[in-house]
Protein backbone atom coordinates (compact mmCIF):
# COMPACT_ATOMS: atom_id res chain seq x y z
CA UNK A 1 0.00 0.00 0.00
CA UNK A 2 1.14 3.50 -0.76
CA UNK A 3 1.70 5.84 2.15
CA UNK A 4 -0.72 8.79 2.43
CA UNK A 5 0.60 11.96 0.85
CA UNK A 6 1.74 14.33 3.55
CA UNK A 7 0.86 17.99 3.08
CA UNK A 8 1.68 21.16 4.97
CA UNK A 9 -1.37 22.94 3.56
CA UNK A 10 -3.89 23.24 6.44
CA UNK A 11 -6.87 23.39 4.06
CA UNK A 12 -5.84 20.24 2.21
CA UNK A 13 -5.23 18.51 5.54
CA UNK A 14 -8.73 19.53 6.67
CA UNK A 15 -10.35 18.38 3.43
CA UNK A 16 -8.64 15.01 3.73
CA UNK A 17 -9.97 14.57 7.27
CA UNK A 18 -13.64 15.55 7.16
CA UNK A 19 -16.63 13.36 6.41
CA UNK A 20 -19.83 14.10 4.48
CA UNK A 21 -21.53 14.77 7.83
CA UNK A 22 -18.80 17.25 8.78
CA UNK A 23 -19.21 18.92 5.41
CA UNK A 24 -22.93 19.35 6.01
CA UNK A 25 -22.28 20.86 9.43
CA UNK A 26 -19.76 23.35 8.05
CA UNK A 27 -22.24 24.40 5.37
CA UNK A 28 -24.95 24.90 7.99
CA UNK A 29 -22.64 27.00 10.17
CA UNK A 30 -21.75 29.11 7.15
CA UNK A 31 -25.40 29.77 6.34
CA UNK A 32 -26.97 29.91 9.80
CA UNK A 33 -24.19 31.23 12.03
CA UNK A 34 -24.19 29.29 15.29
CA UNK A 35 -25.37 26.04 16.89
CA UNK A 36 -25.03 24.56 20.35
CA UNK A 37 -23.54 21.15 21.01
CA UNK A 38 -27.00 19.72 21.70
CA UNK A 39 -28.39 21.08 18.43
CA UNK A 40 -25.57 19.55 16.41
CA UNK A 41 -25.99 16.22 18.20
CA UNK A 42 -29.75 16.11 17.61
CA UNK A 43 -29.56 16.87 13.90
CA UNK A 44 -26.49 14.94 12.79
CA UNK A 45 -25.02 12.47 15.27
CA UNK A 46 -26.11 9.26 17.03
CA UNK A 47 -25.03 10.37 20.51
CA UNK A 48 -23.83 13.39 22.47
CA UNK A 49 -20.52 11.69 23.29
CA UNK A 50 -19.87 11.02 19.59
CA UNK A 51 -20.73 14.65 18.82
CA UNK A 52 -18.34 16.04 21.42
CA UNK A 53 -15.46 13.89 20.16
CA UNK A 54 -16.03 14.95 16.58
CA UNK A 55 -16.36 18.63 17.47
CA UNK A 56 -13.08 18.48 19.39
CA UNK A 57 -11.45 17.07 16.27
CA UNK A 58 -12.94 19.77 14.03
CA UNK A 59 -11.82 22.42 16.51
CA UNK A 60 -8.27 21.04 16.45
CA UNK A 61 -8.34 21.18 12.65
CA UNK A 62 -9.49 24.84 12.91
CA UNK A 63 -12.64 24.10 10.96
CA UNK A 64 -14.84 25.32 13.84
CA UNK A 65 -14.43 27.54 16.88
CA UNK A 66 -16.55 27.75 20.02
CA UNK A 67 -17.59 30.07 22.84
CA UNK A 68 -19.74 29.85 25.98
CA UNK A 69 -21.97 32.84 26.83
CA UNK A 70 -22.30 33.63 30.52
CA UNK A 71 -25.65 33.35 32.26
CA UNK A 72 -26.99 36.44 33.97
CA UNK A 73 -27.71 34.39 37.11
CA UNK A 74 -24.28 32.77 37.17
CA UNK A 75 -22.62 29.92 35.34
CA UNK A 76 -22.48 29.58 31.57
CA UNK A 77 -24.42 28.16 28.66
CA UNK A 78 -23.31 25.11 26.66
CA UNK A 79 -20.66 25.53 23.99
CA UNK A 80 -21.80 27.46 20.93
CA UNK A 81 -20.04 26.52 17.69
CA UNK A 82 -19.19 28.82 14.78
CA UNK A 83 -16.95 28.48 11.73
CA UNK A 84 -13.24 29.03 12.15
CA UNK A 85 -11.21 30.51 9.28
CA UNK A 86 -10.34 27.17 7.67
CA UNK A 87 -14.02 26.29 7.79
CA UNK A 88 -14.74 29.40 5.72
CA UNK A 89 -11.94 28.48 3.30
CA UNK A 90 -13.39 24.99 2.91
CA UNK A 91 -16.99 26.11 2.30
CA UNK A 92 -15.88 28.73 -0.21
CA UNK A 93 -13.84 26.11 -2.06
CA UNK A 94 -16.74 23.64 -2.05
CA UNK A 95 -19.20 26.24 -3.37
CA UNK A 96 -16.88 27.75 -5.95
CA UNK A 97 -16.76 31.13 -4.21
CA UNK A 98 -13.81 33.48 -4.02
CA UNK A 99 -11.40 33.39 -1.11
CA UNK A 100 -13.02 34.71 2.08
CA UNK A 101 -11.58 37.61 4.05
CA UNK A 102 -8.65 36.59 6.21
CA UNK A 103 -10.49 37.87 9.27
CA UNK A 104 -13.93 36.52 8.30
CA UNK A 105 -14.16 34.04 11.17
CA UNK A 106 -12.95 36.50 13.80
CA UNK A 107 -15.39 39.21 12.71
CA UNK A 108 -18.34 36.79 12.56
CA UNK A 109 -17.56 35.32 15.96
CA UNK A 110 -17.29 38.78 17.54
CA UNK A 111 -20.62 39.77 16.00
CA UNK A 112 -22.37 36.63 17.25
CA UNK A 113 -21.00 36.84 20.78
CA UNK A 114 -22.23 40.44 21.06
CA UNK A 115 -25.54 39.84 19.30
CA UNK A 116 -28.42 40.84 21.60
CA UNK A 117 -30.90 38.59 19.79
CA UNK A 118 -28.70 35.48 19.91
CA UNK A 119 -31.50 33.49 21.69
CA UNK A 120 -33.84 34.40 18.81
CA UNK A 121 -31.32 33.18 16.23
CA UNK A 122 -30.75 29.93 18.13
CA UNK A 123 -34.51 29.45 18.60
CA UNK A 124 -35.24 29.87 14.91
CA UNK A 125 -32.41 27.48 14.07
CA UNK A 126 -33.85 25.02 16.59
CA UNK A 127 -37.07 24.59 14.59
CA UNK A 128 -35.07 23.47 11.56
CA UNK A 129 -32.76 21.39 13.75
CA UNK A 130 -35.84 19.59 15.10
CA UNK A 131 -37.03 18.87 11.56
CA UNK A 132 -33.58 17.53 10.68
CA UNK A 133 -33.58 15.38 13.82
CA UNK A 134 -37.03 14.04 12.86
CA UNK A 135 -35.75 13.19 9.39
CA UNK A 136 -32.74 11.39 10.88
CA UNK A 137 -35.01 9.00 12.78
CA UNK A 138 -37.93 8.80 10.31
CA UNK A 139 -36.96 7.60 6.87
CA UNK A 140 -40.16 8.90 5.24
CA UNK A 141 -39.38 12.59 5.94
CA UNK A 142 -36.62 14.97 4.92
CA UNK A 143 -35.75 18.64 5.22
CA UNK A 144 -34.59 19.06 1.64
CA UNK A 145 -34.00 22.82 1.82
CA UNK A 146 -33.17 25.21 4.65
CA UNK A 147 -32.63 28.86 3.84
CA UNK A 148 -31.44 31.46 6.34
CA UNK A 149 -33.01 34.84 6.98
CA UNK A 150 -30.14 36.47 5.07
CA UNK A 151 -31.48 34.97 1.83
CA UNK A 152 -34.44 37.35 2.08
CA UNK A 153 -32.75 40.58 3.13
CA UNK A 154 -32.13 42.01 -0.32
CA UNK A 155 -34.79 43.92 -2.28
CA UNK A 156 -36.35 41.92 -5.09
CA UNK A 157 -35.67 38.39 -3.84
CA UNK A 158 -39.41 37.73 -3.51
CA UNK A 159 -40.14 38.78 -7.10
CA UNK A 160 -40.98 36.18 -9.70
CA UNK A 161 -41.80 36.52 -13.37
CA UNK A 162 -45.47 37.42 -13.70
CA UNK A 163 -45.64 39.22 -10.36
CA UNK A 164 -46.03 42.92 -9.73
CA UNK A 165 -42.67 44.73 -10.21
CA UNK A 166 -43.52 46.85 -7.16
CA UNK A 167 -42.28 43.88 -5.14
CA UNK A 168 -38.77 44.83 -6.25
CA UNK A 169 -39.22 48.52 -5.47
CA UNK A 170 -40.90 47.91 -2.13
CA UNK A 171 -37.93 46.00 -0.81
CA UNK A 172 -37.71 44.56 2.70
CA UNK A 173 -39.68 47.37 4.34
CA UNK A 174 -42.93 46.67 2.51
CA UNK A 175 -42.63 42.90 2.27
CA UNK A 176 -41.83 40.14 4.73
CA UNK A 177 -38.39 39.19 5.95
CA UNK A 178 -38.84 35.69 7.37
CA UNK A 179 -36.58 34.17 9.99
CA UNK A 180 -35.96 31.27 7.63
CA UNK A 181 -37.55 29.15 4.93
CA UNK A 182 -37.53 25.50 4.05
CA UNK A 183 -39.01 22.64 2.11
CA UNK A 184 -40.24 19.59 4.02
CA UNK A 185 -40.79 16.35 2.09
CA UNK A 186 -42.76 13.36 3.31
CA UNK A 187 -44.15 10.33 1.47
CA UNK A 188 -43.72 11.83 -1.97
CA UNK A 189 -45.16 15.28 -1.18
CA UNK A 190 -43.23 18.45 -0.42
CA UNK A 191 -44.31 21.67 1.26
CA UNK A 192 -42.34 24.93 1.10
CA UNK A 193 -42.79 27.25 4.08
CA UNK A 194 -41.65 30.45 5.76
CA UNK A 195 -40.83 30.54 9.48
CA UNK A 196 -41.44 33.38 11.92
CA UNK A 197 -39.91 32.58 15.31
CA UNK A 198 -41.41 34.57 18.18
CA UNK A 199 -39.96 35.01 21.67
CA UNK A 200 -42.82 37.28 22.89
CA UNK A 201 -40.44 40.24 22.83
CA UNK A 202 -42.64 42.06 20.30
CA UNK A 203 -46.19 43.35 20.64
CA UNK A 204 -48.93 41.37 18.90
CA UNK A 205 -49.42 44.34 16.59
CA UNK A 206 -45.97 43.62 15.14
CA UNK A 207 -46.92 40.00 14.42
CA UNK A 208 -50.17 41.09 12.81
CA UNK A 209 -48.23 43.53 10.63
CA UNK A 210 -45.99 40.67 9.53
CA UNK A 211 -49.04 38.61 8.54
CA UNK A 212 -50.33 41.59 6.54
CA UNK A 213 -47.03 41.76 4.66
CA UNK A 214 -47.29 38.11 3.65
CA UNK A 215 -50.84 38.73 2.50
CA UNK A 216 -49.66 41.73 0.50
CA UNK A 217 -46.95 39.59 -1.12
CA UNK A 218 -49.53 37.02 -2.21
CA UNK A 219 -51.82 39.74 -3.59
CA UNK A 220 -48.96 41.04 -5.78
CA UNK A 221 -47.60 37.66 -6.88
CA UNK A 222 -48.73 34.24 -8.08
CA UNK A 223 -47.56 32.14 -5.14
CA UNK A 224 -48.06 31.74 -1.39
CA UNK A 225 -46.22 29.47 1.02
CA UNK A 226 -47.56 28.60 4.47
CA UNK A 227 -46.28 31.03 7.09
CA UNK A 228 -45.45 29.22 10.33
CA UNK A 229 -45.42 31.23 13.55
CA UNK A 230 -43.59 29.41 16.34
CA UNK A 231 -44.79 31.04 19.57
CA UNK A 232 -43.66 30.53 23.17
CA UNK A 233 -47.01 29.94 24.91
CA UNK A 234 -50.61 28.84 24.42
CA UNK A 235 -51.80 32.18 25.81
CA UNK A 236 -49.91 34.17 23.19
CA UNK A 237 -51.16 31.83 20.47
CA UNK A 238 -54.78 32.26 21.59
CA UNK A 239 -54.41 36.05 21.73
CA UNK A 240 -52.95 36.17 18.24
CA UNK A 241 -55.74 34.03 16.77
CA UNK A 242 -58.30 36.17 18.55
CA UNK A 243 -56.81 39.35 17.08
CA UNK A 244 -56.90 38.05 13.50
CA UNK A 245 -60.33 36.40 13.74
CA UNK A 246 -62.60 37.74 11.03
CA UNK A 247 -59.74 39.04 8.87
CA UNK A 248 -59.92 37.69 5.33
CA UNK A 249 -56.47 36.12 4.95
CA UNK A 250 -55.29 34.79 1.62
CA UNK A 251 -52.03 33.42 2.95
CA UNK A 252 -52.04 30.12 4.85
CA UNK A 253 -51.12 31.09 8.40
CA UNK A 254 -50.43 28.47 11.08
CA UNK A 255 -49.13 28.56 14.64
CA UNK A 256 -47.67 26.24 17.21
CA UNK A 257 -46.11 26.80 20.64
CA UNK A 258 -43.06 25.69 22.54
CA UNK A 259 -45.41 24.73 25.39
CA UNK A 260 -47.45 22.38 23.20
CA UNK A 261 -44.46 20.78 21.56
CA UNK A 262 -42.76 20.31 24.90
CA UNK A 263 -45.83 18.71 26.47
CA UNK A 264 -46.25 16.31 23.54
CA UNK A 265 -42.53 15.87 22.82
CA UNK A 266 -43.53 16.69 19.25
CA UNK A 267 -41.51 17.58 16.18
CA UNK A 268 -42.48 20.51 13.92
CA UNK A 269 -43.37 17.81 11.38
CA UNK A 270 -46.09 16.46 13.68
CA UNK A 271 -49.74 17.48 14.07
CA UNK A 272 -49.06 20.71 15.95
CA UNK A 273 -49.96 23.53 13.52
CA UNK A 274 -53.16 25.48 14.17
CA UNK A 275 -54.57 27.30 11.15
CA UNK A 276 -56.52 30.55 11.34
CA UNK A 277 -59.68 28.83 10.07
CA UNK A 278 -60.10 26.91 13.36
CA UNK A 279 -59.86 23.58 11.56
CA UNK A 280 -57.80 21.97 14.28
CA UNK A 281 -54.14 21.00 14.33
CA UNK A 282 -52.41 19.87 11.16
CA UNK A 283 -49.21 18.11 10.22
CA UNK A 284 -46.68 20.26 8.39
CA UNK A 285 -46.89 18.12 5.26
CA UNK A 286 -50.67 18.63 5.09
CA UNK A 287 -50.58 22.43 4.98
CA UNK A 288 -51.76 23.77 1.59
CA UNK A 289 -49.78 26.18 -0.54
CA UNK A 290 -50.00 27.95 -3.89
CA UNK A 291 -46.83 27.63 -5.98
CA UNK A 292 -46.31 25.60 -9.14
CA UNK A 293 -42.57 26.43 -9.25
CA UNK A 294 -41.54 25.82 -5.66
CA UNK A 295 -38.95 23.18 -6.62
CA UNK A 296 -36.78 25.56 -8.61
CA UNK A 297 -37.79 29.14 -7.80
CA UNK A 298 -35.79 30.14 -4.75
CA UNK A 299 -33.81 33.27 -3.94
CA UNK A 300 -30.08 32.76 -3.75
CA UNK A 301 -27.57 34.47 -1.52
CA UNK A 302 -23.81 34.69 -1.22
CA UNK A 303 -21.54 34.80 1.78
CA UNK A 304 -23.10 36.30 4.91
CA UNK A 305 -21.16 39.21 6.34
CA UNK A 306 -20.14 39.49 9.97
CA UNK A 307 -23.67 40.51 10.95
CA UNK A 308 -25.28 37.60 9.13
CA UNK A 309 -26.60 39.65 6.21
CA UNK A 310 -26.05 38.57 2.62
CA UNK A 311 -22.86 40.10 1.31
Amino acid sequence: MRKPIQTSDPLLRLQASITARDDRLLGWLYDHGVFTTDQIAAALFPSLDFTQRRLRRLTTLRAVDRFRPNRADGGSYPYHYVLDQLGYDHVHAQRGLGRPRRDQARRRKQSLTRRPDLPHLLGGNQVFIDLSAHARTHTDGDLVRWQPASAYHEPGVLYRKGGNPQIIIGGPTGFPRPDGAGVWTERGRSVPFFLEYDTSGERLDVLIDKIAKYDRLFAMSTWAWPVLFHLPSARREANLHHRIAGIDLHTVFATTTAELRGALDASPADQVWQRADSSGRHRLIDLPYTDTDHDDEFPTHTAPDQDGRAA
